[in-house]
């Protein structure tokens, strides 16, 4: 069983990014842009009810406050403010999941942050406090062998490794910056085979080679990428064909 995830609700006022009608039909998991580092108000609202229309779990996606940067580039913040961007991006999704009469399920960091917190002990005790404090029962996504995952469990959170369809990896389990041309996979096929072979053999296999161990309890396909869909779509029919199960984490089958 597997979590199939996708960052969406990232356009913002006259600019539309993704396509978030079509990929909601796959995934079993919405991480919803809540405005710092993509989407507004309104894309939020649509968002939040059209992830509900589909089925999928709503979980908040806060980002560094960086809308020129789409919250991909490094900031310098003290862990106080992480804790408090935090708090404030996911109490704006709250108040919209209220509105549909669902509940916020997860929380995962977006771009910069979500990488500094994998390394970084503060920003992980911080990020994890956060979410503790809104509510201990909401779901933590975060890399698989991160020290967002380590802070989480000892904090008694629940966490859910994620694992990257449309991404590389480098030696120390780390994403593969996006500076770099082999950041991102470009082939659907390869990149599902990637997937069935982490859940099979529970590794992956980084740049230089090297095998590194992982967890998989959701896969991201990234939403705002062209190929978005037909990874979706690949990845979708795989898992299905190699009976594996799709389900929301926390859910009993």
């Amino acid at each position: 069983m597997v979590d199939l995830n996708s960052d969406v609700g990232e356009s913002f006022g006259a600019y539309t990014l993704g396509n978030d009608d079509e990929v909601l039909t796959y995934v079993t998991s919405a991480n919803i842009a809540c405005g710092y580092h993509a989407g507004d108000h309104t894309v939020m609202a649509r968002t939040t009810a059209l992830a509900k229309q589909h089925g999928a779990a709503v979980g908040a996606h806060p980002g560094f406050p960086d809308l020129g940067g789409f919250g991909r580039r490094l900031m310098e913040v003290d862990p106080e403010e992480i804790y408090h961007l935090m708090v404030y991006q996911i109490g704006a999704l709250q108040g919209f999941c209220e509105t549909e009469n669902i509940n916020i399920r997860h929380v995962k960091p977006h771009g910069a942050l979500y990488n500094q917190a994998a390394g970084d002990p503060d920003t992980a005790e911080a990020v994890v406090e956060a979410v503790k404090r809104i509510n201990p029962g909401l779901i933590l996504f975060a890399p698989a062998g991160s020290k967002l995952v380590k802070t989480g469990r000892q904090k008694s959170l629940t966490v859910a490794s994620e694992v990257f369809a449309d991404r590389t990896y480098q030696p120390d389990g780390l994403l593969t910056p996006r500076s770099q041309p082999d950041a991102v996979l470009k082939d659907p096929d390869q990149a599902a085979e990637r997937i069935l072979h982490m859940l099979s053999s529970g590794e992956v296999e980084a740049v230089d080679g090297t095998k590194l161990p992982v967890e998989a309890d959701t896969i991201c396909v990234h939403g705002d990428t062209p190929v978005a869909l037909q990874f979706l779509d690949r990845l979708y029919h795989m898992l299905r064909q190699c009976d594996v199960t799709l389900q929301i984490p926390g859910d009993s089958q």
